[in-house]
């Protein structure tokens, strides 16, 4: 594994040997790490910075970054009682947070998971990874597959699959912060999102179930506006759709510096996290933005939310695309 830019990366606490890739196309250079599918760093070109917040230790990822833009599954977000029901069976799931609420899966979740590396080429790169029946509490032995593509100018979009040979829970995310002046915090930035609805939380980060109007409402960020932190918090679902729709964008970012940044999805939902209680070490809170296109966070205990279910010969897919330009691009 030494050519198309794959370099040996570390060796986790338990032995496993984890890579690092980097792709190269037009105006963007992208690193991806085996461990967890990570998406470790992204530079533009005539940028002095990264736009995503990494590491070069895999310690770290193993530490208190494990959250820094890995592809975070089988369920990312929270599920509130850290139970599901699937067909009338109910699955106990890890509480991994305040001893009762199951966050990102757990423990041996995806993103805590070392894959296999299916194809490489200069500007694309497919993991895949094989989650056995009973992995994460779910049922079903599944297999995923993430591609990452890189397009000129100024492109990356990551290709999600899934499948099962149960019926089981399915609901991926990248969990990639970005700050894109390469400032200590996000302060500063403008964002703009296209939904009308979000969903209001609890204070366990939960959604209550509610599916709210964003109009007058510190959540409506239908136009765009600067952002600070604590104004207001954010670590909320905003509702794009009711179902997966065809890939469109959904989601504008722009720093004070000029570096522009549109996401796009065929989800249903992004959540959006002020990385308040995320930190790199050395750094500080809110360095980073969380932008998490997904399926609606806590959907098993909120039957009017989009499902999550997948069954046997249906496949999950998920498509989301992040195209970036510098000042006065």
């Amino acid at each position: 594994m030494g050519s198309l830019g794959v370099t040996p990366f570390g060796t986790t606490v338990d032995g496993r040997k984890v890579h690092k890739i980097t792709l190269t196309a037009g105006n963007l250079t992208v690193s991806l790490l085996t461990y967890g599918a990570i998406l470790q760093d992204l530079r533009l070109d005539g940028i002095d910075h990264p736009l995503t917040l990494g590491s070069d230790l895999l310690s770290d990822y193993e530490g208190a970054m494990c959250y820094h833009g890995p592809l975070i599954g089988p369920v990312v977000n929270r599920i509130s009682n850290a139970r599901a029901r699937i067909d009338g069976m109910v699955y106990e799931l890890e509480r991994n947070e305040k001893g009762r609420i199951h966050l990102h899966s757990g423990v041996k979740a995806a993103q805590h998971q070392v894959w296999n590396v299916e194809t490489v080429s200069d500007d694309s790169l497919t993991l895949g990874l094989a989650l056995p029946d009973g992995m994460c509490g779910l049922p079903g032995n599944r297999q995923i597959t993430v591609t990452y593509t890189l397009t000129p100018p100024a492109t990356l979009t990551m290709h999600i699959t899934g499948t099962t040979d149960a019926r089981t829970l399915m609901n991926f995310a990248n969990h990639s912060y970005w700050n894109l002046d390469g400032t200590d915090t996000w302060a500063g930035h403008r964002l703009q999102i296209a939904a009308d609805r979000y969903l209001p939380s609890t204070p366990d980060d939960y959604p209550t179930g509610e599916i709210a109007g964003v109009t007058d409402t510190a959540m409506d960020f239908r136009e765009a506006q600067q952002i600070n932190p604590g104004a207001p918090n954010l670590d909320h679902n905003f509702c794009l759709s009711e179902t997966d729709e065809a890939l469109r964008d959904v989601l504008w970012l722009q720093g004070q510096s000029g570096v522009n940044m549109t996401v796009g999805t065929t989800a249903p939902g992004i959540q959006i996290y002020d990385g308040r209680a995320a930190q790199r070490p050395g750094q500080k809170f809110y360095e980073g933005l969380a932008i998490e296109a997904q399926h609606w966070p806590d959907a098993p205990n909120n039957p009017h939310f989009p499902s999550i279910l997948l069954a046997p010969g249906e496949t999950y897919q998920q498509t989301t695309r992040w195209t970036f330009s510098g000042p006065g691009a």
